[in-house]
């Protein structure tokens, strides 16, 4: 895990061999909010990053290594106070080369924080 009680996941949707989504809950007292910022938390955009590397661990029972990230788009601050559950999506393609290609998008009520594609492989 990122950090240590940083996120749970409330549940997985595996709708088909493609498509998935997760529902997490930030814990909105976690340490990182002290420095990042005290007063305004926000969710570092590292930790996005690394909540669908994560996420997609669980789904794909396995460890996994972030090898390739052409898209990485951040939409709207992740304020824990205000939006502690986001929403996952993703969709998954495995390669040739049997690398998994997830596009993904964060969001919850409406708000888009942030947009991801790239490339995991197993390590």
């Amino acid at each position: 895990m990122l950090l240590k009680d940083f996120y749970k996941i409330l549940e997985i949707n595996k709708k088909d061999n493609e498509n998935t989504t997760a529902l997490i809950e930030l814990n909105k007292n976690h340490e990182v909010y002290k420095g990042h910022f005290p007063g305004n938390p926000v969710v570092p955009g590292v930790c996005l990053t690394q909540l669908i590397k994560e996420v997609m661990e669980v789904i794909e029972k396995k460890d996994l290594l972030l090898i390739y990230a052409d898209y990485i788009k951040f939409m709207a601050i992740v304020n824990p106070e205000v939006n502690n559950k986001l929403y996952i999506e993703l969709k998954v393609k495995v390669k040739e080369n049997n690398t998994i290609q997830v596009t993904s998008e964060t969001h919850f009520n409406g708000i888009v924080f942030y947009k991801f594609k790239g490339d995991f492989k197993a390590k």
